[in-house]
Formats: C-alpha cells, structure tokens, sequence
C-alpha cells in the first residue's frame, strides 16, 4: 500500500497534468469526483486540524461519495490555525492571507515543493489563458507592474504571484514601479512614451488602487497616453474608496482617458491565499477569439468547481442566486480541498463561470454586504471586519462579531477597524499605505509597519512552526506571538 506522501505526491502529478491540459479541456463531473474523494481521503489522514473538524461535522471519508459533500473549511481557520497535510518541515514556501480576521493576527498558507508546483503551475496556466490569450508558447511583452516586489514584501501573495508573471511572460525590461516611497513615476512615464513611440504593446498589472491614484493624478495634470494597440492591464486586490469613490465604470473609462486600452482589455484577477488558482474574467478572451462580448464573469477551470451557498444553511444555490462563494479545488493538494470565503457572488452557465460582487459582514444576525460595496470597485482581497456564520463552526475559534457595528460611520467600516493601532494590514491595505507614506510622517509608519509584518513573516524559520511546542502555541495564543521578537533567518 502506498504511504500517504506517495499518494501525494500521485495526486500532484496528476492533477499538473489536468492543469497542462488547459482551461478548455474536459474533465468529467466523475473524474473530478473520484479526484476530490481520493484527496478527501488523504487529508483526513494527514491534517490533524481538519480530521477534527470533519469529527465535528460527523463526516468521514467512508461515508460520503459526493465532491459536494466534503466538508468546506471556513478561511478564517487559516487565520487561526497551521492547515496544512504534509509534514510542516518540508514547507518551501509561506504566504499570509489575505483577510483580517483579528486585528493582530494573519495567518500563513504553507505550501510543499509540490504545492508550489501546483500553485505555480495553475496561476501560469490562468494568466496565460486570461491575460495573454494570444501569445504563442515563448511569446513576451514588457510588463509594467504597480505592486510591492517580493524583495519589498516577500510573503505577499500579490508580490509573488506577479513576480511569477514577469518571469514567465515579461521581457529583460519588465519592472516593478511600485516601492517603499510609492509609484516610481519617472521609470512608469518612461516606460509608457517608450511603448507610445516605439509602437509596441505593453501589459499593466498590480493593484486595482494603484491604477486609481495614478489615474487621478494623470488627470489632475491633464497628462494622457495612447498605448499602442495590444496592450492590456490587469488589476486586483480590490479597491477600498481610499482616494473617492470609484466604480468599476468609473474605473474602465479612466483606463480609457488616460492610457488608451479599451475595456476588452482591461482584465480583472481575484485570488484567495487559501485556494491555490485565481479566476480571470474572460472578457480579453473572448475579444482575441472573436466570441461575442457578455456581462464579465470568471470561467471556472476544469480542476475546479465554484459553488454559491445559502446564507443561512450552507446549501448550493441555483445559477443567479448570490450566495457565499466556496470552492473546491484540486491544486489545493497541500492544504484542504474545499474552503467557504466571504466573498458574497454567484454562479452562471450551469455552474461554469463566477463572479463576485462583494464581501460579507454581519448585521442583525444576518449575513450581509459590507457597507461600502455597492460602490465602489470591489473588495477582491480586502480584509473582513465581522465574522459569520455562528451556526457553521464553533472549531476552535470564536465566531462573534469583535467590534460594534456602526453601519453610518465614516470612513467605511473596513478602514476605521484596519486604522486601529496595532491592526496587521491586508494586502491592498499595504498598497494604500504605500501610496500615502509621503503625506505624514504617521502614513510613513503605518507603511513600515505593515511591510515588517510580511518580512516578519519570512524571517522566522519554517522549523520554528514544525515543533509540536510552537504550534500548541500558536494554537492557543495565536495573537500574542506577534509580539515575539522574531527569529534570525536560516538557510
């Protein structure tokens, strides 16, 4: 019989093949059935956490036969507790997540050599589907990336993720333009009459704000660009209100003021720390392949599924009906298979495409949008203030609300809670931060202190969390071991 990281290991190798295969091919509802019972299986075994949790919901392996019926992990549990199913000291690679579910505390998503693989391999798949859907296999294009580097915040997922689109899809000149002093404007404006003149196209990722305050900015000196045609932008992370109010409209025309790309080109990502593959809209596919256009949505991927539940029972709901999203993903080998976020959206096409249209805070009981998402951009990566669903989990962690609500405040419930003293940034909120640092000496010492977190994050050694006095600590006091002095790095 084969050893649990044998059959790992399998699972990994078949799913890259899956993930090789590409976003159109097919995998059969049983196929991918007989996957996640397979994976089920090796992480009840494998993942004390998450055998304690499936204990608690009185759900075993041996008793269910549907992908459907595994057990969804709330992704505050993340945050809280170590979820991973393979040996901690074989970890290679860290990523905070993204949410904030305490004030002081963001948990990290370990992954294996093999999960790196997976997470990798499934994002490089996606963006070439999504973002470079016209590139031949070897084809580059200079990439202007408005984002922290992963030199500046290494475990970042957003850094690392579009690092990983440089190395794979930008030429030698492709530049982070996103430091600890804000947007490098010279090198960005260079870059941008350079494409002008020369004639070739240029691609834009980073984060929804940092477009939005360079858009402003171009407009209040009255500074445009005409890029030439092929160019493309991509944006994520979500945008919070921090420099007004901004819709997705709103957004869409400005990349059309200021740079010339027109809204079949404009592409936007949403990324979970706790799932492995982020979904693209496909509306650039669509335009390259000639297939009409359509409201934008997010195609899910043959090694995934997308499900909305029911606010109130946790049951799927019908394509239209908004519910919390939950995904089931088989590049999550390293992790879990299905995890339930707070992002509150909706399923089309029988189930084949999302889309997210907020996320989620409760008010009198009830599950609801935050105060602030119905206009503006989006929350794709913004914290969570309120914690949900009392009747999901009682797991091992506390699941009421941590602060008043007070739906008339300003700003948004979301800055106010993430301005407090000693609150641990998100990553969009490290993007604003960054963007502010040269207005006070205070924005400047928000942004270190939120950059230190995630080099904090990396300097301490994956051994330290391997031994079994670390992680019953971190168990039980999850916040308090922010204030120890971190370990000197190891190689």
């Amino acid at each position: 019989m084969p050893t649990n990281a044998e059959t790992s290991h399998r699972l990994t190798e078949e799913v890259l093949a899956i993930i090789e295969a590409g976003v159109d091919a097919e995998l059969s509802d049983e196929k991918f059935n007989d996957y996640c019972m397979q994976m089920f299986a090796l992480h009840y075994e494998t993942n004390k956490i998450f055998r304690e949790f499936c204990d608690l919901k009185k759900v075993k392996p041996c008793e269910i036969s549907r992908w459907q019926d595994v057990p969804m992990v709330y992704n505050d549990v993340f945050k809280t507790h170590l979820v991973a199913s393979f040996p901690l000291e074989q970890a290679v690679m860290a990523c905070l997540t993204g949410g904030t579910t305490s004030l002081t505390q963001r948990g990290r998503i370990f992954r294996d050599e093999d999960g790196k693989k997976l997470v990798f391999g499934a994002n490089k798949k996606m963006t070439a589907s999504y973002l470079f859907p016209d590139f031949e296999e070897g084809k580059r294009c200079r990439i202007l990336i408005l984002a922290p580097s992963p030199q500046l915040a290494p475990s970042m997922g957003m850094a690392i993720g579009m690092d990983q689109t440089r190395t794979h899809f930008g030429t030698d000149d492709s530049i982070f333009l996103l430091g600890k002093t804000g947007i490098d404007v010279k090198n960005l404006l260079k870059a941008l009459r350079e494409s002008e003149a020369s004639g070739v196209p240029v691609a834009l990722i980073g984060a929804t704000a940092a477009y939005v305050y360079f858009f402003q900015s171009c407009r209040r000196k009255k500074m445009k660009f005409k890029l030439p045609p092929g160019s493309r932008i991509c944006d994520g992370g979500g945008y919070r209100g921090r420099f007004g109010v901004v819709t997705r409209d709103d957004y869409y025309a400005m990349v059309k003021e200021i740079l010339d790309i027109p809204e079949s080109h404009c592409v936007n990502v949403l990324g979970e720390a706790e799932t492995a593959t982020n979904l693209f809209d496909d509306t650039l596919r669509r335009n390259i392949k000639g297939l009409p256009p359509r409201t934008r949505t997010r195609p899910v991927p043959p090694w995934s599924r997308v499900l909305a539940m029911n606010i109130d029972d946790l049951s799927p709901l019908p394509d239209g009906e908004v519910g919390l999203l939950a995904h089931w993903d088989l590049a999550n080998v390293p992790t879990v298979l299905a995890v339930i976020t707070d992002n509150l959206g909706y399923t089309e096409n029988n189930g084949t495409c999302c889309e997210i249209v907020g996320r989620a805070k409760i008010e009198n009981g009830k599950v609801s949008p935050l105060p602030d998402e119905d206009k503006t951009i989006g929350a794709m990566g913004d914290s969570t203030i309120f914690r949900m669903l009392e009747t999901y989990s009682n797991f091992s962690i506390d699941l009421k609300m941590r602060f008043a609500k007070d739906p008339k405040a300003e700003p948004s419930i979301r800055e106010e809670i993430e301005a407090r003293p000693g609150s641990v940034a998100s990553c969009p909120q490290v993007v604003d931060e960054i963007l502010m640092s040269q207005s006070s000496k205070e924005a400047a010492a928000l942004r270190d202190a939120s950059l230190n977190t995630f080099k904090d994050q990396t300097d301490r050694p994956l051994d330290w969390y391997a031994s079994e006095e670390k992680k019953q600590d971190l168990l039980d006091h999850p916040a308090g071991l922010k204030s120890e002095k971190p370990a000197k790095k190891t190689s």
